[in-house]
């Protein structure tokens, strides 16, 4: 008989795969590797999700290794940017490239410009500008359109971006700056790589989000059919199960810390991947938060962890020298969750807007 995870169980596994209960010491390349990466297509609110789970995390030990080539922002999972690692860069694009694929011909922008098209000949006419120089899409995309004219030059961008390799150079990325979002393919970014097995996307999926199921896996990846790649993996594996008897499969070795183990308060970035990655969100988000943010347009608010759920919601403004971090409880918070909250956002504004005349304001709750 398998082990049952209750709520609580699978919310501090996560969390203490995801460095949320206790802050890290490891180097930031390290820890965005074990994460299997940020998503960053924001240029800077992923310097958050780094800042909540490296302890003393300054936003140069990610701004330098982005400058040095250590760390690129690179579509990956669900087709979205992710900040990885050079290595991951190449590991991860290849087992996840169906995942683009598919994108290509579905987005409803650019659909139109993929039928019918000799892809690999845009491609190959991509990879030498590219290689040139980093171009943005609207420069990449008006070079394609002198060959293709039948073509949207954004939709011959988006074939390139699908179907090529591409990081986001600097200074785009680097905090407290800003630049043209330009692209140049991996290869001519950070040499040649090989990639990953299906298996070792799964293993490293569970290192940093298990236990989970196969939906799990696939949810965050955007890949499907993934019960064939874990089914001959379950000897290697950890079976375990949730209270409604779905199967979760785990690393032998990770921590699965005791239920009641004490978790801080945490603020997560308006994309963090601890609320992205699972099929069944509620191992961290409650109903409440799902519920009023699900279909948010606009700008998508920070969560607050309390005792590891998402129990409050935050926003930042920026009124020239003076900064506000404003948080909006869920419900109404004890008198030493409000005081926590209060010193964890008094942190977060120093990290975020040093210099500036800071306030924080907590809400009334509902």
């Amino acid at each position: 008989m398998s082990q049952v995870l209750g709520p609580r169980a699978l919310n501090r596994a996560t969390l203490a795969r995801q460095f949320l209960l206790e802050r890290t010491t490891r180097p930031v390349p390290d820890v965005v590797e074990h994460l299997v990466g940020l998503q960053a297509q924001t240029p800077h609110t992923w310097y958050v999700g780094l800042w909540s789970r490296v302890a003393g995390f300054r936003p140069e030990a990610a701004a330098d290794r982005l400058m040095d080539r250590t760390l690129v922002r690179i579509a990956l999972m669900r087709s979205t940017i992710h900040l990885v690692t050079a290595r991951d860069a190449h590991g991860l694009r290849a087992p996840v490239q169906p995942v683009l694929d598919r994108d290509l011909f579905h987005n409803q922008l650019h659909r139109d410009a993929a039928r019918g098209l000799d892809v690999e000949a845009v491609v190959a006419a991509a990879r030498p500008l590219l290689a040139e120089r980093a171009r943005t899409s609207q420069e990449l995309g008006a070079l394609l359109h002198a060959q293709w004219p039948d073509r949207t030059a954004a939709g011959l961008a988006y074939v390139v971006r699908n179907r090529l390799p591409l990081v986001q150079v600097p200074p785009r990325g680097l905090w407290g700056r800003s630049g043209p979002i330009a692209h140049t393919s991996t290869e001519a970014w950070l040499g040649e790589g090989a990639g990953f097995s299906l298996e070792t996307l799964v293993r490293r999926y569970l290192a940093a989000f298990g236990p989970a199921t196969v939906m799990d896996v696939q949810t965050w990846s955007g890949l499907t059919h993934l019960r064939e790649v874990v089914a001959p993996m379950r000897r290697e594996l950890r079976l375990l199960h949730d209270e409604q008897g779905r199967e979760l499969y785990d690393l032998p070795d990770a921590p699965r810390p005791d239920p009641d183990t004490p978790a801080p308060v945490r603020f997560l970035y308006d994309f963090d991947n601890l609320l992205l990655s699972h099929v069944d969100r509620s191992r961290v988000s409650t109903t409440t938060f799902r519920r009023a943010f699900t279909r948010r347009s606009g700008q998508v608010p920070g969560a607050v962890l309390i005792d590891g759920f998402t129990a409050a919601h935050w926003t930042l403004t920026r009124d020239r020298d003076a900064a506000t971090l404003s948080v909006k409880p869920h419900r109404r918070l004890a008198d030493d969750e409000a005081t926590a909250i209060t010193a964890e956002a008094a942190r977060l504004l120093e990290f975020s807007a040093p210099g500036a005349d800071l306030a924080v304001q907590v809400l009334p709750a509902p």
